[in-house]
């Protein structure tokens, strides 16, 4: 959790703590209680009652990995607006409170600290996009499709090569979801002796910079 330019401030008798990052931590019985129930009306009928998630269909939203590196910002949002040509729909109707809860839900989930506003400030990555479609099209490409198009282009795996996930991650969320993959999930780490692939730093970063291209060419394309 963000340390940095903190300020407290109150509303309708309520504490909220407030940071720079411009994340608003107000958990409580009651919000994931509504949560709980925003999520079993319109999240379960996809990610399960346990949010587990169903490989091929939609992905896990208690794997450990993603929730101790995802900002409330980044959950919110994508509850929000959904993923164009995914089956993620967008849910701004339920209003900002229930998608509010709906992370504080999530959040119940979580073991250990949110390293979020950590691997958020990480550098952006430099590298060779050319050598980076190499790994893509070797490694991740068996399960997130050839173009990153994920489930909807018959993979396992999410799809990380269309705007609607590349606008909302930093370069860090990606590096470390590489690295370290997510545990109980078909997605396996690809750093150290015991990875899939002993990735390098500098190999990971450019793979992140031929996704970066991958997202662009999706924008022109529409344009």
């Amino acid at each position: 959790m963000a340390t940095r330019n903190l300020l407290i401030q109150t509303f309708a008798g309520a504490v909220l703590i407030v940071f720079s990052t411009g994340l608003a931590f107000a958990a409580s019985p009651s919000t994931e209680k509504n949560g709980k129930l925003q999520f079993m009306e319109n999240c379960a009928i996809c990610h399960q009652d346990d949010a587990i998630g169903v490989p091929g269909m939609a992905p896990s939203l208690t794997n450990q990995e993603l929730l101790n590196t995802s900002s409330d910002r980044f959950l919110m949002g994508t509850i929000r607006d959904g993923r164009d040509e995914t089956g993620m729909a967008p849910f701004a109707h339920l209003g900002r409170q229930n998608v509010r809860d709906i992370v504080d839900y999530l959040r119940s989930f979580e073991k250990g600290a949110n390293r979020s506003a950590e691997i958020d400030d990480q550098p952006d990555a430099h590298g060779d996009p050319r050598l980076g479609e190499l790994w893509y099209d070797n490694i991740c490409s068996t399960c997130h499709g050839v173009s990153g198009d994920g489930y909807m282009a018959g993979g396992t795996g999410t799809a990380i090569g269309l705007p609607g996930f590349l606008d909302k991650v930093s370069d860090g969320f990606i590096r470390e979801t590489i690295k370290k993959g997510r545990s109980n999930t078909r997605m396996l780490p690809f750093q150290g002796p015991t990875s899939l692939a002993d990735l390098s730093d500098r190999e990971i970063d450019d793979i992140i910079v031929y996704l970066r291209e991958l997202g662009e060419r999706q924008v022109e394309e529409e344009d």
